[in-house]
């Protein structure tokens, strides 16, 4: 079969597959050595979620390579609350002194909202999406803390209505991807498409772009990952290393990584999703975003 019969059955399958799931997806995926590319959807614009966390720790590296922040100094997390639900620093009681180094590193392995927003006092959303900018990575907006992503309806309503806060996650989209909820509206929160998440990650594999020091920091972080559980049982194996960065919220799931072939080949796959189901815990909806995002990887394998 030739290859756009073969890439056109590949996405018409995908979309089959991801809808029986009660998923809707951008995906992609690029070989950085061949160029060969596999993209589903890939220039939707999207709600970024915790993804937005990976442009903010590149601005705050960058700086302190090149000198204008002090990557040692201390800075004073004020407490947040015990029962937050994500891990970090937001969970603690009393205030916490942290290294800026060690916020991005909070930031990017465990997706600690309260050191990302510590960062972000630093340099500010509209610095950091001037960065990639002057990088070409685009479309690619940060414009509000992180905190907000811990303060939806789903965060408001009593543990057993929480399907209501889907629900309204779920039919609030217009037809321009606007939202009554903040977190959800592209003209209002963060973003990303599938392509720009994978060209800013291309730039930091391959360095182009970037301080050689700066790319080789985020790639040790993206390799930390403690958020395992969503496409790293699909890419990750004894000779495959899976770097990542997951971004969850309400119907929201999405990861975007690089996968590190013992043979030296690198590929970027980028998966986000959005959920028709009402339910916070969906299994079935991981499982399905990871076959799709092995599907996607070996076809440019």
């Amino acid at each position: 079969m030739p290859e756009p019969a073969r890439t056109a059955n590949l996405r018409e399958a995908l979309r089959a597959d991801l809808a029986d799931a009660g998923l809707r997806a951008s995906l992609l995926a690029r070989n950085l050595g061949t160029g060969r590319e596999v993209a589903i959807d890939a220039d939707v614009l999207t709600p970024a979620a915790s993804l937005a966390k990976l442009p903010l720790a590149l601005a705050v590296l960058t700086r302190v390579d090149d000198g204008r922040l002090d990557g040692g100094a201390r800075i004073e997390v004020p407490p947040g609350q015990p029962h937050e639900a994500t891990p970090g620093l937001g969970r603690l009681r009393h205030p916490a002194v942290v290294a800026v180094e060690d916020l991005v590193g909070l930031a990017l392995t465990v997706s600690d909202n309260a050191a990302a927003d510590a960062l972000l006092r630093l340099v500010p959303p509209a610095e950091v999406t001037a960065d990639l900018d002057a990088l070409g990575v685009a479309p690619m907006v940060v414009r509000h803390p992180f905190a907000e992503l811990s303060d939806t309806p789903l965060d408001r309503l009593p543990a057993h209505e929480g399907h209501l806060a889907h629900t309204l996650a779920i039919r609030g989209s217009t037809p321009a991807h606007g939202h009554p909820v903040r977190q959800l509206d592209v003209a209002r929160t963060n973003v990303v498409t599938a392509r720009s998440t994978a060209d800013l990650l291309e730039r930091v594999w391959t360095g182009r772009g970037l301080r050689p020091a700066v790319a080789e920091r985020l790639r040790e972080h993206l390799h930390g990952n403690a958020l395992r559980h969503r496409l790293a049982p699909d890419l990750a194996s004894d000779d495959a290393r899976w770097a990542s960065k997951t971004g969850s919220l309400l119907n929201l799931r999405h990861e975007a990584g690089v996968v590190e072939h013992a043979d030296g080949t690198l590929v970027v796959v980028v998966a986000l999703s959005t959920s028709s189901v009402p339910a916070s815990v969906q299994p079935a909806a991981d499982a399905s975003l990871g076959a799709a995002a092995r599907a996607v990887h070996d076809h440019v394998r």
